[in-house]
């Protein structure tokens, strides 16, 4: 209730690093520790970047047989 941000976790960059090789500066800014990402306000752009971030996740999960 009292935050002023939204969290965004997404665990495949945790167990899978080098997905994040390549993501925007921008967007890295907005990581918080290995697989967390704040915003505090919308940004289209960076989330269209972490949509394919997040398919890429998806997959390597699908890959390794966790889905």
């Amino acid at each position: 209730i009292r935050r002023n941000y939204v969290s965004f976790y997404l665990m495949p960059v945790y167990t899978h690093p080098e997905l994040l090789e390549g993501i925007s500066t921008a967007l890295n800014k907005r990581r918080q520790g290995k697989s967390c990402f704040n915003f505090n306000e919308v940004d289209f752009e960076l989330f269209q970047e972490l949509e394919q971030l997040s398919e890429a996740g998806l997959a390597s999960f699908r890959k390794l047989g966790y889905l």
